[in-house]
C-alpha cells in the first residue's frame, strides 16, 4: 500500500517555497506533508497532498520539474522509543530507508511517518508481519 508523493526540484533562491505554497493554495490543494531537503545548487521539495494528480498538473504548468514517487505511510505510537521500534525492526531486515519524514497531525493517537525504500511492497509486508499498521492514501485525506 503505497501514497503518490510529489518531488518538485527548486532553484536555491528566496521565494520559491511560497510561490508552490500559494499556487496550490489558490488551487485549493490541501498539503498533508511536507520536507525539502537542499544542495548547494538546488532543493528538493517533497509533498503530499490531497490530489497529487491535480497537484502534479497544476505545477507542471507553472513550468515546475517534478516526480511522482511511492512511499509508505506507517503508523508509529506517539511515545517514548515508537520510532526506534519501527526502524529497529526495519533496520533488523536490512532494508536500507532512502529518507524520512512525518505527516501534519495524529490518527488515533499514532504518529504518522513517510518511508521512501526502494521496495515499498517488501516494507509493508514486514511491518504487518510485525503488527505495525500502515496507513492508507484515505486516511490522510488522500485521493
Amino acid at each position: 500500500m503505497t501514497i503518490s508523493q510529489i518531488s518538485v526540484f527548486l532553484e536555491n533562491k528566496a521565494g520559491q517555497l511560497a510561490d508552490i505554497t500559494g499556487i496550490l493554495s489558490e488551487k485549493q490543494v490541501n498539503m498533508r506533508a511536507i520536507s525539502i531537503a537542499e544542495t548547494a545548487d538546488y532543493g528538493i521539495l517533497r509533498l503530499i497532498v490531497d490530489d497529487a494528480p491535480k497537484a502534479s498538473s497544476i505545477l507542471l504548468e507553472q513550468g515546475f520539474i517534478l516526480t511522482m514517487t511511492p512511499v509508505v505511510g506507517v503508523e508509529v505510537p506517539d511515545t517514548p522509543g515508537g520510532l526506534s521500534k519501527v526502524l529497529g525492526i526495519i533496520s533488523r531486515a536490512g532494508i536500507d530507508i532512502e529518507y524520512m519524514y512525518s505527516v501534519f497531525g495524529q490518527k488515533d493517537g499514532q504518529a504518522c511517518m513517510i518511508f521512501r525504500v526502494a521496495d515499498a511492497d517488501g516494507l509493508t509486508a514486514l511491518l504487518a508481519e510485525n503488527g505495525i499498521a500502515t496507513i492508507a492514501g484515505e486516511d490522510l485525506g488522500v485521493h
